[in-house]
């Protein structure tokens, strides 16, 4: 099924040329919109004047940058070559590198982004990195960088670490947001009070 789904995406690939430009540069670049939604998550939790908003959205940036350091390990463990080192009759529009291809990075990274941005609970901003997360996963494979089911488990990994990580650590995040907000770190904490 998942050798079926990557010729399926790769024939669309072959189908929709002019495609291959945006969608090659928002695998490999847009990682910077993952960052400005992250920072958009931030700013609207500090101006909520919510403690455990602004913990989340502290979270939702830390949580992802652990998700994908879980991730490195895991990608030297399981040592899967990319598609295009496997099947050279892949259109192939990513740039070779050494490194293996599950679980995908850059999937992690936005399963992380998206996951964390629900705890800020903030709608628009959430379901925005959700379908850019989903994206980012479809380019990943577009671009035969990954096989689907390497953007599958990193967008779930991304995504379990953020939300096990908050279960865990929601109490003292956001005890740590409330003290900040005495200290001369409260602008980027809050605009206002803090209850």
């Amino acid at each position: 099924m998942d050798d079926a789904l990557m010729r399926a995406i790769n024939s669309f690939a072959r189908a929709t040329p002019w495609l291959h430009s945006l969608m090659y540069g928002y695998a490999t670049y847009g990682v910077a919109l993952f960052a400005a939604l992250l920072v958009a998550g931030w700013w609207i939790a500090r101006r909520s004047g919510n403690p455990a908003r602004v913990a989340a959205a502290a979270w939702a940036a830390l949580g992802t940058l652990i998700a994908v350091g879980i991730n490195q390990p895991l990608v030297n463990t399981f040592h899967e070559a990319r598609p295009y080192t496997t099947a050279p009759d892949l259109l192939v529009l990513a740039d070779h590198t050494t490194d293996f291809s599950f679980p995908s990075d850059h999937a992690t990274m936005a399963g992380a982004v998206a996951a964390g941005l629900f705890l800020v609970r903030h709608r628009l901003v959430a379901w925005l990195a959700t379908a850019a997360a989903l994206l980012m996963a479809f380019s990943r494979v577009y671009i035969a960088a990954h096989y689907p089911h390497d953007v599958v488990a990193g967008l779930l990994l991304g995504a379990v670490v953020v939300l096990v990580g908050w279960a865990l650590l929601r109490g003292l995040l956001t005890r740590l947001v409330f003290l900040a907000a005495r200290t001369p770190l409260r602008p980027l904490v809050t605009t206002g009070g803090l209850p």
